[in-house]
């Protein structure tokens, strides 16, 4: 896994930014033309897509290279300093090259990849289990169909328990600093909230006093299972995983239309 320190994720802009180029109100996530500066960041983040050499992932642009092909979102966020300093954060939808962290991009709000920690401990015991299951099912007795049965139930309570401890790990702030879990903001998590980019992004920048200025994400690489992804398109935010979220992210701040929710 590769870490970063917290210099290395605002990536300010090569040029002046002219105060009268800024938008007036902050993008609606969930139906938007790219600004013209998130167009400029999505541009600086693309080149170095493009040619960094720090981990390697197969988006399907590099004919021959080995390893699933996995398209992947990538989001920018504008923002302002607490020095006035203009520029962008950056972040991915999910894992990157089989990491949560990597130098450039925002950390995850939670990181459950940490060596050690209580999912990678949790994960084990379901492989256990299952491990259990499949040697009894070679037995083929009516007894170790009863243990199956009874191991079947226990790996389900184990999966439903530790799915709850991971969503309990996430917390959101806002611009006025209040906090909510993950369980606060939806009465069933769904899997993976929490784990896209807009999220990310607007955590970093609430944690490091950055005012957010303008988002967009963009989809990077080809995507073997939909037609509907296409490389370097701009798409709007998920509303299943981040329409909740981003409620409370955004409370308090003036987006370019009114919102829905």
């Amino acid at each position: 896994m590769t870490t970063n320190n917290k210099q290395n994720y605002f990536t300010p802009f090569e040029h002046s930014i002219d105060v009268k180029s800024l938008p007036k109100k902050f993008t609606y996530p969930f139906d938007y033309e790219p600004h013209p500066l998130c167009l400029l960041a999505a541009e600086m983040l693309q080149k170095y897509l493009s040619t960094q050499t720090e981990w390697e992932h197969n988006f399907g642009l590099v004919e021959g290279q080995e390893g699933t092909i996995i398209g992947k979102m990538f989001g920018v966020l504008v923002v302002q300093t607490k020095e006035n300093e203009f520029g962008y954060l950056s972040a991915f939808s999910g894992k990157l090259a089989g990491a949560n962290q990597h130098s450039k991009f925002v950390p995850p709000v939670y990181d459950g990849l940490i060596e050690g920690n209580f999912v990678n401990v949790g994960m084990l015991e379901l492989t256990k289990i299952n491990q259990e299951i499949k040697d009894l099912k070679e037995l083929k007795t009516a007894e170790s169909n009863q243990q199956i049965e009874i191991l079947k139930k226990l790996r389900k309570a184990n999966s439903i328990a530790l799915q709850d401890q991971i969503f309990d790990q996430y917390h959101f702030n806002n611009q006025a600093s209040e906090e909510k879990s993950l369980r606060e903001i939806f009465n069933k998590p769904p899997s993976g909230a929490g784990e896209c980019a807009a999220p990310k992004l607007l955590q970093h920048a609430f944690l490091h006093q950055m005012k957010p200025v303008a988002m967009a994400e963009f989809w990077w690489g080809l995507s073997p299972k939909s037609d509907f992804w296409k490389h370097q398109q701009f798409y709007p935010a998920c509303k299943e995983k981040c329409k909740p979220i981003l409620a409370h992210m955004l409370v308090g701040i003036e987006m370019d239309e009114k919102p829905d929710y």
